[in-house]
């Protein structure tokens, strides 16, 4: 059975391995897809770029306590993408995705199974690494309390 220090790495690496999918997933949608992000896709990208590079460094210094910085960041990034994803699915909301900038936020580059989109996949993303900060910071309590 692993030891609760080997979860927390494996969380870590995990988090950043969704944050590192999520990041080349945005680049390859617009440099080599180029759909042209608009202004809640870019606000996105704010808060889970960093993530990147923060969970990249807690990864190789096997340090939990990197968990309650990106927690915050990942939390924000989720609102985000679920307002993003509440333009482009909910009717009376959709109407303020026209006045977003150049691209309409309602706009979907992509609609897999007619609820997939950009935003859901960046949801989803946020989502996860949050769970797996909470759990992080959860685990590394009962560590330190025994």
């Amino acid at each position: 059975m692993r030891t609760n220090e080997q979860k927390i790495e494996f969380a870590l690496f995990g988090a950043w391995g969704v944050a590192l999918v999520a990041t080349l997933g945005s680049l390859y949608f617009s440099e080599i897809r180029n759909y042209i992000p608009c202004e809640l896709c870019w606000a996105q990208r704010v808060f889970m770029y960093p993530l990147a590079i923060t969970l990249a460094i807690a990864t190789v210094k096997k340090d939990a306590r990197q968990a309650y910085y990106t927690l915050p960041l990942s939390l924000i990034g989720m609102g985000f993408a679920l307002y993003h994803y509440m333009l482009q699915k909910i009717p009376f909301l959709s109407s303020a995705g026209e006045a977003c900038g150049i691209i309409p936020c309602n706009y979907e580059y992509i609609n897999i199974l007619g609820f997939i989109t950009i935003p859901f996949l960046a949801f989803l993303a946020f989502l996860i690494i949050s769970l797996l900060m909470v759990w992080v910071i959860k685990t590394s309590k009962e560590r330190t309390e025994k």
